[in-house]
């Protein structure tokens, strides 16, 4: 069984979901997966801030709604539903401790079954000992 340690900085929804697709995928595959959010990621895993995540900001909004609607014809998951499957399926997901203070959040305001890291011990248990660490 592989390691696979992903880690997500990015509060843009087509990252995040990249992010929880690619992490679901090597799960069903039989690795061990660990998901860590931090810097902005962060807000991917806040109960109510996940609803507003919005699909390429940077671009005019009709690329965005574009992506967003084909996303809907193909019938691919919501971030939450990925949230829900993900930890069903056993994936450990994590949120950075420090940007939840940065960022003005608690524990309680995460997603359910979303924990808040000990760094120095994510680093060393989950990172180091990966056999695959992936970066969104």
């Amino acid at each position: 069984m592989k390691n696979v340690a992903v880690m997500c900085f990015h509060d843009e929804l087509c990252q995040v979901f990249n992010a929880l697709m690619t992490a679901l995928s090597l799960l069903r595959e039989g690795s061990k997966v660990t998901i860590f959010f931090g810097s902005r990621g962060i807000n991917a895993v806040h109960r109510d801030k996940m609803k507003d995540l919005k699909c390429m900001p940077d671009m005019p909004k009709e690329f965005g709604d574009a992506v967003m609607s084909k996303m809907d014809e193909q019938g691919l998951p919501l971030v939450e539903d990925l949230f829900v499957m993900l930890i069903a399926e056993g994936a450990t997901i994590f949120a950075c401790p420090l940007n939840l203070s940065l960022f003005n959040m608690t524990p309680q305001d995460l997603v359910d079954g979303v924990k808040p890291a000990d760094p120095a011990k994510y680093y060393k248990e989950v990172v180091i000992r990966a056999d695959m660490n992936l970066t969104f």
